[in-house]
C-alpha cells in the first residue's frame, strides 16, 4: 500500500515557521514529508532539515518524496522525544525551526494491517514504531480492568470507559481479543443502543485511548516540550498541530509555562523565583484549518495549530 497522508494546515504551518534559505528545522513527525517537502524547498545551499519519524514505512515514503532535496535533507528513524540526542549526534546544538504534526497518518488509518482503524477487521497491533514489543494486543488482553478503565476513560474521554472494561474483561477470560472486529463487537455490546445512534462510532473513542497509551503519545509530547523550546535559536518558532483536546491542552500549558514562568504570588512587587521567560506564544488563539480544508480533508476538521517563538534574548 502507498504511503498517503494529506498535510494538514500545510500553509499555515509554514508561514508560522518563517523559514529562513539558511535555518536548520526540524520535522519531528515526518510522516509523508508533507511539511517536509515545503520546508526543503525554501532551503537553499546552506540550509538544512532533519526529518524524524518512528514509523519504518514513513521514513522510507519521506525518503523517496524529498529526493530533490537529499544533500540537505536527513531521516533518523526514532521517536521525536529523542530529538535533542539525535541532532547533538549530527553536531547540532541549535535550530530554527520545529514541525510536529501529531495526527495519525491516513496511511497508519487506512492500512488494515496496522490496526490502528475500527473500519477494518485486522490484527490488533496500533504500533507507530513496529520495533516497540507492547501492541494494542497486549493491553487490550493483560491490563487489569482497573487500568483500562483509566485508559479509556483519561485518553478517550469516554464516559461508558467502566462498562467496557468491564466487557473486555469478561471477553477475555473465554478467549484473547485478537482483532479490531471482535473489540469493535465488545465495545458495542458496552454501550446502550439508544447512545450508539449518536456522536459518531461507537469504538472511536476507545481506540484512540489504547492507541495512546500503546505509544505513551501523552507522556511523550509533555516531556519533549521544553526540550523543543531549550534547542530553539533567538528568534526560531515551534508549531504544533494537535488532534484532540488532550493534546492541545499540554501544548497550550507548556507554551503558557515557558512565556510567564514566574511562580510569585500576584501580589509581589517584584519577581524574586529568578525564573525567565523563554520567548512568547504567537498564537494566542490556535490557528484552524479553513472551511475549504475541511471539506477537502474531513479528517482536518478537529485539528488546531499554536506556535511559539524563542525569545532574541535568551
Amino acid at each position: 500500500m502507498e504511503f498517503k497522508h494529506t498535510s494538514v494546515l500545510l500553509e499555515e504551518t509554514i508561514e508560522g515557521l518563517q523559514v529562513k534559505p539558511d535555518g536548520i528545522y526540524v520535522d519531528g513527525t515526518l510522516g509523508g514529508g508533507g511539511h517536509s517537502y515545503l520546508i526543503a524547498s525554501k532551503l537553499k545551499e546552506n540550509g538544512r532539515l532533519i526529518g524524524i519519524d518512528q514509523d519504518e514505512e514513513a521514513i522510507a515514503a519521506a525518503g523517496k518524496r524529498l529526493e530533490p532535496f537529499q544533500d540537505k535533507v536527513t531521516l533518523i528513524r526514532d521517536n521525536y522525544c529523542n530529538a535533542k540526542s539525535a541532532i547533538q549526534r549530527l553536531g547540532i546544538e541549535k535550530v530554527d525551526g520545529i514541525v510536529l504534526d501529531l495526527g495519525v497518518s491516513s496511511y497508519q488509518l487506512d492500512n488494515a494491517g496496522r490496526g490502528f482503524s475500527y473500519q477494518y477487521d485486522a490484527a490488533l497491533d496500533m504500533r507507530m514504531d513496529t520495533r516497540q514489543s507492547v501492541s494494542a494486543r497486549e493491553i487490550v488482553n493483560h491490563y487489569p480492568e482497573m487500568d483500562l478503565f483509566h485508559v479509556i476513560r483519561d485518553y478517550g474521554e469516554e464516559k461508558f470507559a467502566k462498562n467496557i472494561a468491564k466487557h473486555i474483561v469478561a471477553a477475555r477470560k473465554d478467549k484473547p481479543i485478537e482483532t479490531t472486529g471482535e473489540l469493535n463487537e465488545i465495545i458495542k455490546a458496552a454501550i446502550p443502543a439508544k447512545m450508539r445512534a449518536v456522536g459518531g462510532h461507537p469504538s472511536k473513542r476507545t481506540f484512540q485511548a489504547i492507541r495512546i497509551e500503546c505509544n505513551r503519545e501523552l507522556e511523550v509530547l509533555e516531556n519533549s516540550l521544553d526540550d523543543f523550546i531549550d534547542m530553539l535559536n533567538p528568534g526560531g518558532r515551534l508549531c504544533i498541530i494537535t488532534f484532540h483536546s488532550l493534546e492541545d491542552r499540554i501544548v497550550k500549558s507548556a507554551f503558557r509555562k515557558n512565556e510567564n514562568p514566574c511562580t510569585c504570588p500576584p501580589d509581589f512587587p517584584v519577581c524574586v523565583c529568578g525564573r525567565v521567560s523563554k520567548g512568547q506564544v504567537i498564537s494566542k488563539k490556535p490557528i484552524l484549518p479553513s472551511e475549504e480544508e475541511v471539506r477537502e480533508n474531513k479528517r482536518s476538521k478537529s485539528a488546531k495549530l499554536r506556535i511559539f517563538e524563542r525569545s532574541e534574548t535568551t
